[in-house]
């Protein structure tokens, strides 16, 4: 019986790590054609590649640091009126995907749009008098303030406990405040911010939807371009590495700081039972926190929802109402059946090493949770090349039509890709149930399923649902491996908010798009609400 549970746990991590493992492999199947076309983009393409990667990450990283950094000392550190409320405003740019913001500036801010045709207007101009929009800098810009969450979240949840003591005793030292932010806050806070600064560049690395849009030469788009264009999966898989390569450095150093924040968590555990005071803020101060907190929600959220209301409320006849009911059913649809099998996968994995914390299955578990850290366009690629040697090999077997008609390819994709998110939230609960609840339920006679189905699941409910919700959310904005896989007249809102956008059809696109955000608004207001109940 071990032994079963053993290969059930094995099978289902090579599921989750099938993708990665043959996009690896895929070096080991040289030929002609696909060397052909690395010497040719390397010649050409492949350093605009790397330098536009590169480039895009430095400045989302200092982008999304300088937005989310401030924000995060000021609701921790000082006191004002409106903190409260400005603690979990700063958290709804989490609920706009990053590729509805870009459409919401382009129609916004291109030369056609509002802004740029009330500039000519009103001042006589003529041409653009606006940058373009769809840039290299503007995708920068999209990227910083829907990802600042991530630093703000980390950095807030670092200086939490222990920044307002500190604070207060270096100021009985002596130390004015700009020294007191710098060699108390900062420091205390410069794990998390790493954390949250690589947390946001893997979630750049993932995307395709703002790239492909801005026209952005990134390796997620000589990815598409590989495989699609010239039509070679093999050349794709193996500039797909490269793409890997950049995540598996982002991942170093976010583990890294996760280490460095755990370390740090219990060197400065509370010490004092009398909780310093934040400083309080009146005047200018107040002013410019004002400011500083409310240009972030503004720009990644207030803006380009009211952005994308605009055509709506321009002319409402011209909308999809029915097609948009099938697209928000497929979405959901999809959503709901991932969400329930990565929870029953989690709780599965989870419950796998409680029961038997060994090497393997320690390790077992650690592989099958790296999903969540590759792009989804490596996981389509690295997907597709098992299934198409073997559709070669045997071809009576219709794994092919499976795999690429059928949800069930689409379905395996996001579970590669969600199923960590799930496990975490599932470990995070199992962490919470003492181990003398199972040795109790073995004494009584109770089995692996029963122990499972009958002592864990209702205790841990709470987490399986905020697993599911995650997942469910994750994936009705998923985009890269969506819209390959998706079978034939299955569009989701997110792939119809891409198309018609890339269409130039921005007014109907803004259906979908606003769709989405009022979509991922509930696990925003799940986590705003938990942060609340902690402070």
């Amino acid at each position: 019986m071990r032994a079963i549970k053993f290969l059930l746990l094995l099978l289902i991590t090579l599921l989750l790590v099938l993708p990665v493992l043959a996009v690896v492999a895929s070096w080991a199947n040289w030929n002609e054609t696909s060397l052909g076309i690395l010497r040719e983009m390397a010649a050409t393409v492949l350093p605009e590649y790397v330098l536009s990667t590169l480039g895009l990450l430095l400045m989302v990283g200092v982008g999304a640091v300088a937005v989310g950094v401030p924000a995060a000392v000021l609701v921790t550190v000082f006191d004002f009126s409106g903190r409260r409320s400005f603690e979990w405003l700063m958290l709804l740019p989490l609920a706009m995907p990053a590729y509805v913001t870009a459409y919401a500036y382009t129609d916004f801010l291109q030369f056609a749009g509002p802004f740029q045709t009330w500039l000519r207007a009103t001042f006589g101009l003529e041409g653009r008098v606006f940058p373009e929009v769809r840039s290299l800098w503007g995708a920068a810009w999209v990227f910083s303030f829907s990802l600042y969450p991530y630093v703000y979240l980390l950095a807030r949840t670092a200086l939490t406990e222990r920044a307002p003591q500190l604070m207060e005793a270096a100021r009985l030292l002596g130390a004015s405040l700009p020294r007191r932010l710098r060699e108390v806050a900062l420091p205390l806070a410069r794990p998390a911010i790493a954390a949250g600064t690589a947390l946001a560049l893997m979630e750049v690395l993932a995307d395709f939807g703002v790239v492909s849009y801005f026209g952005v030469q990134t390796f997620t788009a000589g990815i598409y371009k590989a495989w699609l264009s010239m039509d070679n999966r093999i050349a794709a898989a193996q500039l797909a590495t490269g793409l890997l390569a950049f995540v598996v450095v982002v991942l170093w150093i976010e583990q890294r700081a996760q280490k460095r924040m755990r370390f740090a968590g219990s060197a400065t555990s509370r010490a004092s039972s009398n909780e310093a005071r934040p400083i309080l803020l009146t005047g200018s101060r107040l002013a410019l926190a004002w400011v500083l907190c409310t240009l972030p929600v503004l720009m990644g959220f207030l803006l380009p929802v009211a952005f994308m209301l605009r055509p709506l409320a321009a002319d409402w006849s011209v909308l999809p109402w029915d097609r948009f009911l099938v697209w928000t059913w497929n979405s959901i649809r999809l959503g709901g059946i991932t969400a329930v099998l990565a929870v029953a996968v989690a709780l599965l994995l989870a419950a796998s090493v409680r029961r038997a914390p060994g090497i393997l299955t320690r390790a077992a578990v650690q592989i099958a949770s790296l999903g969540y850290a590759v792009p989804g366009a490596v996981i389509v690629v690295g997907l597709l090349l098992p299934v198409g040697w073997l559709q070669a090999t045997w071809p009576e077997a219709r794994v092919g039509y499976f795999v690429t008609a059928t949800v069930l390819g689409l379905l395996w994709a996001y579970l590669v890709r969600f199923s960590s998110v799930a496990l975490q939230s599932v470990q995070s609960g199992y962490a919470r149930l003492p181990m003398s609840l199972d040795e109790s339920a073995r004494m009584l006679g109770a089995g692996p399923l029963r122990m499972l189905t009958g002592v864990h699941w209702p205790l841990l409910r709470r987490a399986g649902l905020a697993a599911a919700l995650l997942v469910f959310v994750d994936v009705m904005k998923e985009l890269p491996a969506t819209i390959v896989l998706r079978p034939f007249n299955s569009d989701t809102l997110a792939v119809v908010a891409y198309q018609l956008a890339r269409d130039e059809r921005l007014g109907e696109a803004a259906l979908p798009s606003l769709a989405l955000v009022a979509v991922g608004l509930l696990p925003v207001i799940f986590l705003s609400r938990t942060l609340r109940k902690k402070s």
